[in-house]
């Protein structure tokens, strides 16, 4: 009856999501503010929006592209912050989160 209970306990997890309203870290916070006002200062918040909209299905490919690669974004981006984007990308609304703030910080300027 074990092997039952503990299939059970998995298949009531195997479809779960992510919680909508989850908290994101203070070094999340930082570095997609740091990701909206590069966008903004330089004018490029429609491109990046379109691009973010674009490409939101595919968030979690996206994020193990960045970990493919992050030995050349490293040149640019420290080696944890590479790591910390990736991981954001792997939350599944991530991409609202960086969109929000991209709009958020655009209306401020």
């Amino acid at each position: 009856m074990s092997h039952l209970n503990d299939f059970k306990t998995w298949w009531a997890h195997a479809f779960a999501v992510d919680d909508p309203a989850q908290e994101w870290s203070a070094q999340e916070r930082e570095l997609v503010e740091r990701l909206a006002r590069f966008v903004v200062r330089r004018r490029m918040t429609t491109p990046a929006l379109m691009a973010l909209e674009t490409g939101r299905p595919l968030n979690f490919i996206g994020s193990q592209f960045l970990v493919f690669l992050s030995p050349f974004l490293k040149f640019i981006f420290s080696p944890a912050e590479c790591d910390l984007f990736a991981e954001i990308l792997q939350k599944r609304h991530s991409i609202d989160f960086i969109i929000d703030t991209i709009v958020e910080r655009e209306n401020h300027e």
